[in-house]
């Protein structure tokens, strides 16, 4: 049985993550998902594959030992539909939570077990846990603004 602060975690992930599935449903038209705008360098779908794939390397992974193997670069140059995408969004917020709900709270203070990125050196597991969710809600914004500027839907989520 998992301890509250890693429950926490993943009720947070996963609050996250369907924010993000939201995000995607919202766009108003499907290849606009794929569509670079201005100076940005990767579309919304491609910053989605990007974050499931960091989140399935390094909590489903690297924390849960699930057998994930990634491939960073086909995140950002696949291409595929938008319920194929909403599959995987939805698949990595299942494995998240599976891996979070089950460690206990004790580990947070411990390094990170897995390799983490060579620039974070030995960081605790709690800090690269912030660190992650971090980085899932810069790209989400990131998605959001994508949406509103790229003739996507104006609702926000």
């Amino acid at each position: 049985m998992s301890s509250q602060e890693c429950r926490d975690f993943a009720t947070l992930f996963d609050h996250e993550l369907d924010r993000l599935e939201g995000e995607i449903a919202q766009y108003s038209n499907e290849s606009k998902l794929w569509t670079v705008l201005g100076n940005q360098k990767n579309s919304s779908g491609n910053l989605a594959l990007h974050v499931c794939g960091n989140l399935m390397h390094y909590i489903a992974e690297g924390l849960g030992n699930s057998g994930y193997i990634r491939d960073r670069g086909t995140e950002f140059s696949e291409r595929v539909t938008r319920v194929e995408l909403i599959k995987r969004i939805r698949a990595c917020k299942m494995a998240v939570a599976a891996v979070l709900e089950t460690l206990d709270d004790s580990m947070l203070d411990e390094i990170y077990p897995a390799k983490a990125p060579e620039r974070m050196g030995r960081i605790c597991s709690r800090a690269f846990l912030l660190h992650l969710i971090w980085h899932l809600g810069w790209h989400l914004g990131q998605i959001y603004y994508h949406r509103l500027g790229g003739g996507g839907q104006t609702e926000s989520v």
